[in-house]
């Protein structure tokens, strides 16, 4: 009889194996980086953990006994999602890793564009003493949060920290702690006007790609700033550029961009209103902790037990 395989394409700490190990001790394990470790064994594992290139052909092709993946994204759009439906494989998201390291992103983006801390980083390569108009604080402001799930709630909760005002925007609208008043996706347009932030956690979707354009720039504050930690495809990246040329936003924290690398010819690298990171807003020591500790091992013991994984199990229909 043919041993059940599980692939993780990651590499794991000993203590996370013996885990795994444990609970599957009749399987085969595969695990680490590079797919010679598990390339050969693709098309006869059950479970695979973490996304690879080597995998999107035997999967397009429905040619895996492949029954389970776990994302080690939050988000799922890079996935042949057709060809995995269809094959009837279950997904679940890497949704919650996040919220931690990607909040903080938000707020060092919002306070670096707020005091300034990008043109005074650039001044001192010149060392030019230049106070550069500073007047903005953060506090007892407005911010708009585009997508409450895991990383919206514990951006809503620093937001309260510092005394802002916290309006959300949901597919449910249903409340959440820490948010003063939520909208549905429909009022995104209502709420836009009311918001000196804008800090859009959306995952990627049908209804949510090019979400972002110059109607919904040109209802935001000019004073406002444009914080994007989601997927670049979110936005119209032309209108995005034309609204901060143009000053009908005050300026941008960009993670995620329409393509990545983000070009050598795009003018948000020159911008001064800008702050460009690599698509990096996610990333922590405690990543791969938190991916196999409370979701992959969770899930497995369902798993194992014929039951559907319980944590973050992707709805097709919704794309997420």
């Amino acid at each position: 009889m043919t041993r059940r395989t599980c692939i993780i394409t990651h590499e794991l700490e000993q203590s996370q194996l013996e885990k795994i190990r444990e609970m599957i001790p009749d399987w085969q394990l595969l695990t680490g980086k590079d797919p010679v470790n598990w390339l050969n064994y693709v098309k006869e594992a059950e479970v695979i953990a973490g996304w690879k290139k080597d995998l999107k052909e035997p999967i397009q092709e429905g040619s895996t006994n492949l029954r389970w993946f776990q994302s080690w994204s939050a988000g799922v759009d890079s996935l042949p999602l057709a060809k995995m439906e269809a094959n009837g494989i279950q997904i679940t998201s890497a949704n919650g890793v996040h919220a931690n390291p990607i909040s903080e992103t938000i707020f060092a983006l919002m306070l670096a564009l707020t005091r300034k801390i990008h043109t005074y980083v650039k001044n001192q390569q010149s060392k030019t003493w230049h106070h550069a108009s500073m007047k903005l604080e953060i506090h007892n402001k407005t911010i708009g949060i585009i997508g409450v799930g895991a990383i919206g709630k514990e951006t809503a909760k620093i937001a309260k920290a510092f005394g802002m005002k916290v309006v959300g925007v949901r597919h449910s609208g249903k409340p959440e702690e820490y948010v003063d008043e939520m909208y549905t996706s429909s009022q995104l347009n209502d709420v836009l006007p009311q918001c000196d932030y804008v800090a859009v956690t959306l995952p990627l979707t049908n209804e949510t790609r090019q979400l972002f354009g110059a109607e919904q720039f040109s209802l935001m504050k000019e004073s406002a700033f444009f914080i994007n930690i989601g997927r670049g495809e979110i936005v119209v990246e032309n209108d995005l550029i034309a609204a901060l040329q143009a000053g009908k936003i005050a300026g941008a924290g960009l993670d995620v961009f329409e393509k990545e690398p983000l070009g050598e010819d795009s003018p948000l690298w020159e911008l001064e209103n800008v702050i460009v990171t690599p698509h990096t807003a996610g990333s922590t020591e405690h990543y791969t902790q938190r991916v196999i500790e409370d979701i992959f091992i969770p899930n497995l013991k369902n798993y194992i037990n014929g039951e559907t994984p319980a944590i973050n199990l992707v709805d097709y229909q919704k794309g997420y």
